[in-house]
């Protein structure tokens, strides 16, 4: 276990890095081909929508090609288009490698996060967060990568540093392969072929389960493609509205990712104290106050300020919110993993690029406005998650409530 847990977060890491790198360098590559917001937006939406297809197909694949093959080849479509896009071909072509680049990482992503919520049990919600850590540190790395590159005027070898380190994770992984993923991870694979597995083949499961899964679908959606939206447009944001130079508003990234990396050292640890409904709540109400305070203040220290408590806000919430969906449908685990993930990357597709499209429209003043609604939004359909999740517990004690 320790092992899988090691080189997910090598995994996860890679990720990070690679999923940020587009908005770490958004600002000197928009400029260097001569095209706007929403084009770059158009870029991060290409290879969100290549991650969805690689989520939506990775239950399939696993089953075709077993773990090890799927998820190797999964790291290297990231190390060929990374190294790709290192030789900033013209626009067009960066836009068709970007769905390459999204695939893997949409491969990856879910299937090391259902290896580890399928085997380590009553601690997933730590295991997770542990693995949670290295996404945010990668995304905490890049900025400063990307604010160095940009500062000697080398950019495009932000995504070169993300095509070498997938070729590490891919050769760690392929020569220390774990061997508890020798055998199945979940009750599903355990009992395939048991009697009652026609019962569980409805993607959203069966009766009060299904709200909970389904208002977790769209609180996925919503959380990437904010989480998303605002760490590739920070940036953009600050030198539009507060004239700092494109190096300078890139760290502010840093301030973000940095809150996120430390919250997740504690997120896993506090959901299980607090339980993973109240701890989501909680964070999703204190990042709609964030993002609110960021609409009316807008100065670059408070940015800066705010960006921080967002960062500890919203650092536990995938981790735990993925938890919570999967012991809402037990015995579903790498599917619900891969439902989820995949409603999380169509609107890491979709969000960036309408952001793009309205940063260019109204501003960066409305753009952070937008933010807030969406913030605000996140905590309703969490509220609504929470409902359902009580109403599916009430169910199951009281299975017949018009019985006498």
């Amino acid at each position: 276990m320790v092992r899988l847990v090691l080189l997910g977060c090598l995994a996860y890491l890679t990720i990070g890095l690679g999923q940020l790198v587009v908005g770490a360098v958004m600002e000197p590559m928009v400029h260097a081909y001569g095209v706007q917001y929403g084009d770059g937006g158009q870029l991060v939406m290409n290879q969100f929508l290549g991650g969805l297809v690689g989520t939506l197909c990775a239950p399939w694949l696993l089953r075709k090609l077993g773990k090890k093959r799927l998820l190797l080849g999964a790291l290297a479509f990231m190390l060929v288009a990374e190294l790709s896009y290192t030789l900033l071909p013209p626009w067009g072509v960066m836009l068709a490698i970007a769905p390459v680049a999204g695939f893997g990482f949409g491969i990856t992503e879910p299937v090391v996060g259902s290896f580890i919520i399928g085997s380590a049990g009553d601690k997933a919600n730590t295991a997770m967060s542990r693995v949670e850590v290295f996404f945010g540190a990668g995304a905490l790395v890049m900025p400063f990568v990307g604010a160095l590159l940009i500062d000697i005027e080398q950019w495009r070898w932000a995504f070169g540093l993300v095509g070498v380190l997938s070729a590490i994770t891919l050769l760690l992984w392929a020569f220390f392969w774990p061997s508890i993923l020798n055998r199945p991870l979940d009750a599903e694979a355990a009992h395939a072929g048991s009697a009652d597995a026609p019962a569980r083949k409805s993607l959203l499961g069966r009766g009060p389960m299904r709200w909970v899964l389904i208002t977790c679908a769209v609180f996925f959606a919503i959380y990437v493609g904010f989480e998303m939206s605002f760490a590739h447009y920070l940036p953009s944001l600050l030198v539009q509205n507060n004239g700092l130079s494109d190096a300078t508003a890139t760290l502010a990234l840093s301030a973000f990712w940095g809150a996120m990396t430390i919250g997740r050292l504690f997120a896993g640890q506090l959901a299980d104290r607090w339980g993973g409904v109240a701890y989501l709540l909680s964070m999703c109400g204190a990042a709609a106050v964030m993002f609110v305070l960021m609409g009316a203040l807008g100065g670059a220290a408070a940015m800066f300020v705010l960006a921080f408590g967002a960062g500890l806000a919203m650092s536990g919430m995938f981790a735990v919110a993925l938890v919570f969906a999967n012991r809402s449908a037990p015995g579903m685990t790498e599917r619900t993993t891969s439902m989820l993930m995949a409603c999380g990357l169509l609107g890491g597709a979709v969000l960036p690029k309408g952001t793009g499209w309205f940063l260019d429209q109204y501003g960066a003043d409305a753009t952070r406005w937008m933010l807030a609604v969406l913030a605000v939004l996140m905590l309703a359909v969490m509220a609504a998650a929470a409902a359902a999740s009580r109403s599916a517990r009430l169910s199951k004690l009281n299975p017949n409530p018009n019985s006498i």
